[in-house]
Order: C-alpha cells, then structure tokens, then sequence
C-alpha cells in the first residue's frame, strides 16, 4: 500500500469522533456523566483508571485525551492537546510501562507520538518525527524487550520500522527497508521470543515476512515466499512457538503457512484447497496448543479446521453446516483448550458454538433466537474465565450475553436498552472487576457502559428518555462513538 494511502486510511480513522456533553476545564472533573469517543480505550497507568478520546459538546474542546475512574465515573480531561473544537484526536492508544503511547496532532506538528502517564504535566509529544504540520502518524504499537515499536514516516524513508524508549533520544528509525520515500509499509507487527515478525516490501522481494531484533543488521526478510510478486503474509497469529500466518505462494492461492524464523523453516502447513484456489483461512485463534481458523477446501464450505503446524496434523474440525454449503465459523475466541466462535448449521440461524477439537465435542452452545431466526452472536471477549459476546433473541434486541463453555451457562447478561431495536453491544474489556463496553442509543451514538460489580446491577438508561449515563446507585460512565469496531478477520 503507497504510503500516501495508507496516510488517508489513518487520518479519517483518528478523526472519528462525535460531541462529548461535558463542560470541564482541563485536569479537572467533567461535570456531566456522558461521554462519547471513537472507540478506542485502554486500561490507563492509575488503579481503576481508563484512557479513551472524547469531545465535550461545550464547543470549546475536541476530541482529546479522558480519564475515567472505574469505581465512581468521575470524568477527568488529562490535557487540552490541541486547544479548540478541532481537537488532536488521539488513536492507537497502547499501555507500556507505565504510560499510554498514542498520536495526537497538537495543530502544529501534524499527528505524532505522545505518551501520558494519566497527568496534564505527564501527558508530552515523544518525537516530531515529520517537521512540520502533516505528521508521521504513527501507528501499530507493540512492545518488545525494553522498547514499543511502531510504524511512522519520518518524511525522508516513507512508512518504515521505528522503536522507542519514551524520549527523543531514544526513538530512532530501526532500518531503511525500502530505500527511499516509499518505505516498507511495515504491518501487522507480531512478538515471537526476542524478535518482532511483520509483514513488509523491499526492492526486491514484494510484500513478505520479516523480523527485526531492533537493530539494521538483524532486521531481515525470512522467506522470499512468492518470488515473481506478493505473499502478503496476514494474520500473524502466535501458537507455542510457531508463528502461523496466511500467504499466497503464486502456485497454492491463499493458505495456511508456518515459520519457525528462518528461511528454511518457513512452509506451507497445507494445501487445503488444492491447486491454484485458495482455502482462505481466517479469524487465526490459539487454543490448547492448536491453531484454530474457519477455511473451505473442495468437499466442504467455509467450516472450523484446526492445525498443530504440519500437514497430517491440519484437519476439519467438524463439518457444522454439511456438504457444500457454509457455516461460515466466525468470531473464535479461546477459553481454556475450547474454542467459542458464531456459526451457521443451516437450522439455527446463526448462533454461539463451541469445540474441544473433535467432531462430537463441537456443538450448539444455545438457540438464542429459537428456530431459523439469527441471533447473530458476535463481538465475542474472553473476560476471566467467561465469553461475553452480543447477541438477539428476538425480543429484546442486540444485548449483552455471556458463556462459561456450556450450554447450561449461557445467560442474558444485561438488557442495556429496552425494546427490540437493542443497545447492540461490544467492544468488551475488564476494568477491575467491572465490565466495560460500547452500548447504542436510538441516534445511533455509541456510549461506554460500566456495568456493576456482582449483586450491583443496574441499567445504563434508555437514550430515548434522555438519562443514559445518569448516575445510579453506582455510578455508570457512557462514551459514545460513530461507528462500530469491525472484526479484522483473525
């Protein structure tokens, strides 16, 4: 992807945001409890604290960096970033030591790499990468060894592989892999041991697999997989010590292939789908020492496989939906050795399942939408030892569920909001011992809901009646964004 793209899938990415009703003044409380963001939120450096961009509505502020205290939803503005309604839209938040690493445009040196400690004096730009107002945008964080490594264009070298201790000083670019302002376009930036494995473009390789140990002389492609074009390595997925990825060869069509780190090391696991067609596998999930993925070879539609990185060890799971037709497994998350995943076995309508890895261990967690109807389970979250995922029973709309692997256990968690149209939920994440998730009003707005602690339950409200994020006995923060977050296949 030429960088001038990938430029213009970021910069809408980062400006996603809509009004955050609060007025407030910077370090200090908001003194509405709603608030709304484009999705992005991360577990911040203080005890019961998350970090997440939001607007306030007061027209004087953007979209900016927020605290939230899980325990009383109090609302705290960290700093004014870029002062104005313009606002430095903050994105890519990661926790790191310490310190949330993001970008931000402060209005003057474009979007570039900030760090917060959850403080206004602690929240500074790292490095102006790119002088000027247009910004490297930095994206991509991932922590390896004593340093977050990330993907920026300094201007000079395009998109290419930079690293970073949280000082100028020590943020620098890790290798010019593709000389010149092209750049690499590293992606997808995966940890296997004591090297960082991502998919990149030389000169002279097309789009491959490569790894960095932080340094130019270790940074290396492993395999020239495809060499008359691209492999476009994806899904880079960790298992014990195999790195398990997707790739097309130019002979197989888009497979299964492992690598071990070496070039020797890196094959194809197994033609699924032989000949040029492609199997296609997707949503790549570690479970038990397994890989677990959805793909389709010549007998059967898109169904659950799993592999343990050879050949003979790489085989259809069940055949959910049988014959030719889909059940279109989608959605794996591990719990313990299990897989939970949404599938289709054409008299369920699409529903929560879950597999042990055998055919007679693969089954209808619960008809959740009795009969053909769809519940449409998705955004599934491994929260401790349960699944929290969406789904719709056909009463009371898109809410909130939860499984512990069996189907005794599958319960309605919450009814956020009243009625069919549903809250549709997602995004899950813990915060302390509190659930954390996106909830929609009737406008289509998206709020942050905090659910209670155990025998503390309460409802969010009902934006229809204008009290969502009201405070109850416990008080519930909600941030809304645009639009929802979308499954990235793995």
């Amino acid at each position: 992807m030429p960088a001038g793209i990938l430029r213009r899938w970021l910069l809408p990415a980062a400006a996603g945001c809509v009004m955050l009703q609060a007025a407030v003044a910077q370090g200090g409380p908001a003194q509405a409890p709603l608030l709304r963001h484009p999705g992005a939120v991360v577990a911040g450096p203080a005890a019961q604290q998350l970090l997440l961009p939001a607007t306030a509505a007061d027209g004087l502020h953007g979209a900016e960096l927020w605290s939230v205290d899980v325990r009383t939803g109090a609302q705290t503005l960290v700093r004014d970033i870029r002062p104005g309604p313009l606002g430095s839209h903050p994105s890519g938040l990661v926790l790191w030591r310490g310190h949330a690493y993001f970008a931000a445009n402060d209005g003057v040196h474009g979007l570039e790499l900030w760090r917060s400690d959850g403080t206004t004096e602690g929240t500074t730009r790292v490095a102006d990468l790119q002088s000027g107002p247009e910004g490297s945008l930095p994206n991509g964080f991932v922590a390896l060894g004593d340093a977050l490594y990330f993907s920026a264009d300094d201007g000079r070298h395009g998109f290419e592989l930079w690293r970073t201790q949280g000082t100028p000083e020590t943020t620098r670019l890790v290798a010019d892999i593709h000389a010149g302002p092209q750049g690499s376009m590293p992606r997808q930036l995966t940890v296997r041991g004591d090297a960082l494995f991502f998919s990149a473009s030389d000169a002279d390789g097309g789009t491959e697999l490569w790894r960095s140990d932080g340094t130019a002389a270790g940074t290396q492609r492993v395999a020239d997989i495809r060499a008359d074009g691209d492999a476009s390595p994806e899904m880079l997925t960790l298992v014990g010590d195999t790195l398990f990825f997707t790739a097309d060869d130019g002979r197989h069509g888009r497979e299964l292939w492992a690598s071990d780190g070496t070039a020797a090391g890196t094959r194809l696991v197994r033609d699924i789908r032989p000949g040029r067609d492609s199997a296609t596998p997707r949503y790549l999930t570690g479970a038990g020492g397994w890989l677990y993925f959805s793909a389709q070879d010549e007998a059967h539609g898109v169904e659950l496989w799993r592999s343990d990185g050879t050949a003979q060890g790489t085989a259809l799971v069940a055949d959910i939906r049988p014959g030719p037709a889909n059940a279109l497994p989608s959605h794996l998350t591990a719990l313990g050795d299990k897989i939970v995943f949404a599938a289709f076995d054409g008299q369920h309508g699409v529903e929560p399942w879950v597999s042990d890895g055998t055919a007679a261990g693969t089954r209808l967690l619960r008809d959740i939408h009795p009969g053909a109807g769809h519940s449409n389970a998705w955004a599934f979250a491994r929260l401790g030892e349960r699944i929290v995922f969406a789904a719709d029973d056909g009463r009371s709309g898109m809410e909130v569920w939860e499984t512990r692997g069996e189907p005794q256990d599958v319960r309605l968690v919450r009814d956020v909001r009243a009625g069919a149209d549903g809250a549709f939920p997602r995004s899950f994440a813990l915060a302390g011992d509190r659930i954390v998730f996106a909830a929609e009003a009737a406008d289509g707005s998206t709020y942050l809901a905090f659910d209670a602690p155990p025998g503390l339950a309460r409802n969010c409200g009902s934006a229809d009646s204008g009290t969502v994020g009201k405070p109850g006995p416990v008080v519930a923060a909600c941030v809304a964004s645009a639009a929802p977050s979308s499954s990235n296949g793995r």
